[in-house]
């Protein structure tokens, strides 16, 4: 628990800010048990049933996941359960809700027949879209109509307020990452990005972003080291001015942070990370142990923040729930945190807490309040 003086501060001024602190704590469910949910994806052929899946997200405490599809199974499995939901519009989707009228049946069908008894938190319209990328370029000139027609959806039901809409993006659009702070966006992306984070800030979304520190590795293992990349180093590694990394994760984190700054006004949108993991098998530094680094580091991890950003709590979902044995290549088939029959990969613990330092948030809210 922490202690205040309040010599120094008036004590109406410290209730108003921790009545602030309250509030915003409540509306954004910013709490260290619940910073880490778990990709819940079904590419394989030997998976339990949708409703074994969510006991078993019960079960462990688990109280957040990611969907990549409205899949009828798993949302009525979901109904009741208390989970918070991600759900995904796939690719394959997003050239027919950009048109309205079906953006708005695709909300009604799948999220509006299952509110509330389903826990949305999240539309992820699209993933890992990029206009630069031949395998998903084709679909860049719909994501954001598709996401402007399932927010107006959304904000149609009066939901926009409990239901964040927002697409996922990985690492490949940061054209320069290092240091953090000269994070920055491929010039030939950022066409493309600049009017879906505007309309992102305009609805109070934050971005989701998929962040492998795995694939950075193994990129370039002569300047990465592996306990750097594993969150498992002892001091810092990399200095940004006056700001210290000791993990990898931090410093992607924090360069994508500063290419939103680059872009103007967009620079305090918030960063979900939609997936994060490691494989345990399949390909370069894949290991049962190296997997069990990763991840049991991460959980603990993201309790905290980043040196750009501190003291808060980085809402981060693993990938994924199982090994998937119908994915290619062979590494893809070795991101789960269970095996398919249910039993635990690793020892992880998803109820394990952090001591919340609400000082620091508190601190944080007197120029806003002394502003007013």
């Amino acid at each position: 628990m922490a202690i205040f003086s309040i010599t120094s501060i008036n004590k109406s001024l410290m209730a108003a800010s921790m009545l602030l602190l309250g509030l915003v704590m409540s509306n954004f469910g910013i709490t260290a048990a619940q910073s880490v949910g778990v990709c819940y994806g079904m590419l394989g052929n030997n998976l339990p049933s949708a409703s074994e899946v969510i006991s078993l997200y019960r079960s462990n405490n688990i109280r957040r996941m990611r969907l990549y599809d409205p899949n009828r199974a798993a949302l009525e499995a979901l109904r009741g359960s208390n989970i918070e939901v991600m759900l995904g519009v796939p690719n394959s989707e997003l050239q027919s809700l950009a048109n309205p009228s079906n953006a708005n049946a695709w909300v009604q069908r799948n999220v509006l027949s299952f509110w509330p008894s389903v826990r949305f938190r999240y539309i992820a319209v699209g993933n890992e879209v990029s206009p630069v990328n031949g395998g998903t370029s084709h679909y860049a000139q719909f994501v954001l109509p598709a996401l402007t027609n399932v927010f107006n959806a959304i904000r149609s039901a009066g939901l926009q307020d409990q239901i964040a809409v927002s697409i996922a993006i990985d690492m490949t659009l940061i054209g320069n990452s290092y240091p953090p702070s000269a994070g920055a966006f491929r010039d030939d992306v950022r066409r493309y990005l600049e009017p879906i984070i505007g309309h992102l800030s305009y609805a109070r979304a934050p971005l989701l972003a998929n962040i492998y520190t795995y694939f950075s590795y193994v990129g370039n293992p002569r300047d990465i080291s592996l306990p750097y990349a594993l969150l498992s180093s002892p001091s810092v590694v990399v200095w940004d001015g006056s700001r210290g990394y000791t993990n990898l994760f931090d410093a992607m984190l924090d360069s994508l942070y500063s290419a939103m700054e680059r872009l103007g006004e967009w620079a305090a949108l918030d960063v979900v990370v939609s997936e994060s993991g490691w494989p345990s098998a399949g390909g370069s530094a894949t290991s049962f142990d190296n997997a069990r680094t990763y991840y049991s580091n991460l959980i603990r991890h993201v309790r905290g923040g980043t040196p750009k950003r501190p003291g808060r709590p980085i809402e981060t979902y693993l990938f994924a729930m199982f090994d998937e044995n119908q994915k290619n290549p062979e590494l893809e088939k070795h991101f789960g945190v269970f095996y398919p029959n249910k039993q635990p990969k690793y020892n992880l613990n998803f109820a394990a807490e952090r001591t919340w330092d609400i000082s620091t948030e508190y601190n944080n809210t007197l120029p806003l309040i002394s502003n007013m």
